[in-house]
Protein backbone atom coordinates (compact mmCIF):
# COMPACT_ATOMS: atom_id res chain seq x y z
CA UNK A 1 0.00 0.00 0.00
CA UNK A 2 1.09 3.43 -0.90
CA UNK A 3 -0.07 7.08 0.62
CA UNK A 4 0.65 10.01 -1.58
CA UNK A 5 -0.46 13.31 -1.10
CA UNK A 6 1.66 14.08 2.12
CA UNK A 7 3.90 16.40 -0.36
CA UNK A 8 0.59 18.93 -1.07
CA UNK A 9 -0.26 18.69 2.38
CA UNK A 10 3.00 19.16 4.11
CA UNK A 11 3.33 22.49 1.74
CA UNK A 12 -0.20 23.74 2.22
CA UNK A 13 0.55 23.43 5.88
CA UNK A 14 3.97 25.44 5.39
CA UNK A 15 2.11 27.75 3.52
CA UNK A 16 -0.63 28.29 6.16
CA UNK A 17 1.78 28.92 8.34
CA UNK A 18 3.46 31.73 5.94
CA UNK A 19 -0.03 33.31 6.15
CA UNK A 20 -0.50 32.99 9.81
CA UNK A 21 3.12 34.76 10.37
CA UNK A 22 1.87 37.89 7.90
CA UNK A 23 -1.08 38.24 9.73
CA UNK A 24 0.37 38.73 12.60
CA UNK A 25 0.68 42.08 14.89
CA UNK A 26 -1.44 45.38 13.53
CA UNK A 27 -3.10 45.10 10.37
CA UNK A 28 -3.65 48.68 9.33
CA UNK A 29 -5.79 51.31 10.26
CA UNK A 30 -8.84 52.49 8.93
CA UNK A 31 -11.79 55.61 10.05
CA UNK A 32 -14.89 55.73 9.32
CA UNK A 33 -18.22 57.56 9.98
CA UNK A 34 -20.30 56.10 11.94
CA UNK A 35 -23.42 57.87 10.64
CA UNK A 36 -22.45 57.30 6.63
CA UNK A 37 -23.48 53.49 5.87
CA UNK A 38 -21.33 54.40 2.35
CA UNK A 39 -18.11 55.52 4.79
CA UNK A 40 -18.51 51.84 6.95
CA UNK A 41 -18.54 50.16 3.41
CA UNK A 42 -15.43 52.03 2.48
CA UNK A 43 -14.01 50.38 5.72
CA UNK A 44 -15.09 47.32 5.25
CA UNK A 45 -13.26 47.39 1.90
CA UNK A 46 -10.33 49.09 3.33
CA UNK A 47 -9.66 46.06 5.65
CA UNK A 48 -10.50 43.29 3.01
CA UNK A 49 -8.07 44.63 0.53
CA UNK A 50 -5.20 45.15 3.48
CA UNK A 51 -6.09 41.10 4.63
CA UNK A 52 -5.99 40.69 0.56
CA UNK A 53 -2.31 42.53 0.16
CA UNK A 54 -0.55 40.52 3.10
CA UNK A 55 -1.76 36.65 2.37
CA UNK A 56 -3.95 36.87 -0.88
CA UNK A 57 -0.93 34.88 -2.98
CA UNK A 58 -2.30 32.17 -0.18
CA UNK A 59 -5.57 31.92 -1.35
CA UNK A 60 -5.83 28.91 -3.50
CA UNK A 61 -4.38 26.80 -0.42
CA UNK A 62 -8.27 25.77 1.46
CA UNK A 63 -6.83 26.43 5.07
CA UNK A 64 -5.69 29.55 4.45
CA UNK A 65 -8.67 30.64 2.01
CA UNK A 66 -11.07 29.98 4.63
CA UNK A 67 -8.86 32.11 7.27
CA UNK A 68 -9.16 34.81 5.27
CA UNK A 69 -13.06 34.53 4.92
CA UNK A 70 -13.45 34.27 8.41
CA UNK A 71 -10.87 37.61 9.01
CA UNK A 72 -12.91 39.41 6.86
CA UNK A 73 -16.41 38.21 8.50
CA UNK A 74 -14.77 38.99 11.97
CA UNK A 75 -13.22 42.50 10.82
CA UNK A 76 -16.88 43.64 8.77
CA UNK A 77 -18.63 42.33 12.29
CA UNK A 78 -15.98 44.64 14.09
CA UNK A 79 -16.72 47.90 12.29
CA UNK A 80 -19.94 47.50 11.94
CA UNK A 81 -20.92 46.86 15.88
CA UNK A 82 -18.62 49.73 16.43
CA UNK A 83 -20.14 52.43 14.09
CA UNK A 84 -23.70 51.04 15.70
CA UNK A 85 -22.36 51.35 19.27
CA UNK A 86 -20.92 55.29 18.57
CA UNK A 87 -24.53 56.02 17.19
CA UNK A 88 -25.72 54.89 20.41
CA UNK A 89 -23.14 57.28 21.46
CA UNK A 90 -21.61 54.22 23.64
CA UNK A 91 -17.78 55.31 22.61
CA UNK A 92 -18.08 58.56 24.54
CA UNK A 93 -16.35 58.58 27.69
Amino acid sequence: MKITGFDELSRQLEDAQKAVAELDGELGTVTFTPDDPASIENAVRQVESIIDERVGQYASNPFVADLIEGLKEQYREGIIERAAAARLGEGEE
